[in-house]
């Protein structure tokens, strides 16, 4: 399996895929799948129109998209994605058929008709076959065929990483999102389907199966268009947030019913904290819905996947090991989170997933602050720090559709809890944070962007951090000694010009910020003075090397 992220992460999840990243060889498929090519870049997505008949008793699925786009500069190779097993039965524009050859995943139309820079053309796919099925969903990805615990036929979708072309033709690239989407699911009754957007229309068909139309009306990612078709009941509530009412809609199965009634009343205080420290919900106009999934949970906007079996904790375990986990259901808050960090702001490739997990594991910290207090946020994420690896770096290499490290999560939320100690300043933290996500609403963006907007509204120099934290392995170490009334102190394990500040306490003393280098610096200490303490709140470590090192 090449690297796919996963959006609720365990250890043990990560073991094999990782390892298998370290000594992958890049291809010419992994290029075409993950850069801006010669068929990507001279067109930009702005609708798609997607409609799925859905087959459980095959595994198949037949279906077509109306892809409309701008034109950017006149082109006449178009690339379209398509993961195989699926097959393509016919491309057509303005009236006419258009020949197309394939290359693995993707496709290049021939285009006759004439591409003028600004026009806005639709070319529309048609396509059928069995979609590659997710073994260890969400993990895997693909079409997810199950039954429920009644029996009832239960299927959904979940594809982050491994790409949206999975199940339906698209430009599979993060970095052009469509401005809205219809995805219109045909399958059989009495099933229900429950996908992004709002309902606009329910069509009951003659051959026993019911088209469900949702549509989309803002920017979304390509890989959070989902199916979740099974035997649902539904509930519905409001959020008075920062822009108003925001509706909230609850899919349960509808023998979870009552269970879900109770548990899922933990997404109003999960969303006035996020918008306490993130800004408005980003998708009033889309709305809110949980909706349950026969895998653990993904990140699907404004249809929030959800799998953990009505559990506080994730599935009944505190991933901090401290019992702050366990106050409340980590995939609601976890994947909620991502509606900021990833499905409003969102990486232009995938290299950049640390910008969605990093700042979701940190929002996981914060709703343990906003439930009990600051001191246990931070005791959520100093004590997540146990999962931390350091087997290779958080960003990956960019254009071929690359994860990094699975550090990403509690390594990246880690960096950000330290931050925020190195600004000093909660208020300004929090602006920083809301400001993100103003400054990049709706949009895709890069790791150096993100970076260059927190050092510059923090007012200090972060970059070094970031290059440490993200695009190494190394955990800085803070070496020092005691001598003659004298601390000496310096950084060692660290990139060129590393120059972090980090607070201390040194023997009986008040904590202080010393502002080590990567040269010996000396201070003053208290006569008797020989115990140095770094804050918890940095992630570093410490050796004393007052005595010879055996």
């Amino acid at each position: 399996m090449r690297a796919i992220r996963f959006a609720a992460f365990t250890l043990l999840a990560f073991t094999t895929p990782l390892l298998a990243q370290r000594s992958h060889t890049f291809t010419h498929a992994d290029t075409l799948r993950g850069s801006n090519g010669p068929g990507r870049s001279w067109w930009d997505a702005s609708f798609y129109d997607l409609h799925v008949a859905v087959h459980p008793a095959d595994s198949s699925i037949v279906g077509q998209n109306a892809i409309t786009y701008r034109v950017l500069r006149p082109a006449k190779s178009m690339q379209i994605d398509l993961q195989e097993p699926l097959v393509v039965d016919s491309m057509v524009q303005d009236g006419r058929h258009v020949s197309y050859r394939r290359d693995g995943n993707a496709f290049f139309a021939a285009l006759t008709s004439a591409q003028p820079a600004g026009a806005r053309k639709t070319i529309e796919v048609y396509y059928h076959g069995k979609p590659r099925t997710a073994v260890r969903p969400p993990w895997d990805g693909g079409f997810i065929w199950q039954h429920d615990s009644a029996g009832n036929p239960w299927i959904a979708t979940a594809n982050e990483g491994l790409g949206a072309s999975v199940w339906w033709p698209n430009k599979d690239y993060l970095a052009d999102e469509p401005d809205s989407q219809r995805i219109a699911i045909t399958i059989p009754d009495p099933m229900l389907d429950v996908s992004n957007g709002r309902l606009r229309s329910t069509t009951h068909n003659p051959d026993g199966t019911t088209t469900f139309e949702w549509f989309v009306t803002e920017p979304i990612n390509n890989y959070t268009i989902e199916v979740n078709a099974g035997t649902y009941a539904h509930f519905s509530d409001i959020f008075n947030g920062e822009r108003g009412v925001l509706s909230l809609d609850f899919w349960p199965l509808a023998i979870h019913l009552d269970t879900a009634r109770v548990q899922f009343q933990q997404v109003k205080p999960m969303l006035a904290c996020f918008e306490h420290w993130f800004g408005p919900y980003p998708w009033y106009a889309d709305g809110y819905k949980l909706i349950e999934a026969p895998h653990l949970g993904m990140e699907h906007q404004s249809g929030v996947a959800y799998g953990n079996h009505y559990k506080n904790g994730y599935m009944g375990r505190d991933l901090s090991g401290t019992g702050e986990g366990l106050r409340w259901d980590f995939i609601i808050v976890h994947e909620s989170a991502h509606e900021w960090w990833g499905n409003n702001i969102t990486a232009k490739d995938e290299a950049d997933m640390w910008i969605h997990e990093s700042f979701a594991n940190y929002a996981e910290g914060l709703y343990a602050e906003c439930q009990d207090g600051k001191a246990a946020g931070a005791r959520y994420i100093i004590g997540s720090r146990r999962n931390i690896r350091n087997d290779s770096p958080i960003i990956a290499p960019y254009g071929v559709n690359a994860d990094g490290s699975g550090d990403m999560y509690y390594k990246g939320g880690s960096m950000l809890h330290m931050i925020r100690q190195l600004i000093g300043n909660d208020d300004k933290w929090r602006g920083i944070l809301r400001g993100l996500n103003n400054t990049f609403w709706h949009q895709t963006v890069t790791s150096v962007q993100i970076e260059h907007y927190i050092s510059q509204h923090a007012g200090m120099d972060l970059s070094k951090v970031f290059d440490e934290y993200l695009r190494t392995t190394k955990i800085p170490t803070l070496e020092y000694k005691f001598a003659n009334g004298k601390l000496s102190y310096r950084w060692t394990n660290v990139v060129p010009g590393f120059a972090m500040p980090v607070d201390v306490t040194i023997g009986s003393a008040p904590e202080q910020r010393l502002r080590p280098t990567t040269a010996w610096k000396t201070a003053s200490v208290a006569s008797g003075a020989a115990t140095l303490e770094v804050d918890p709140d940095f992630y570093v470590h410490d050796r004393d090397v007052s005595a010879p090192l055996r």
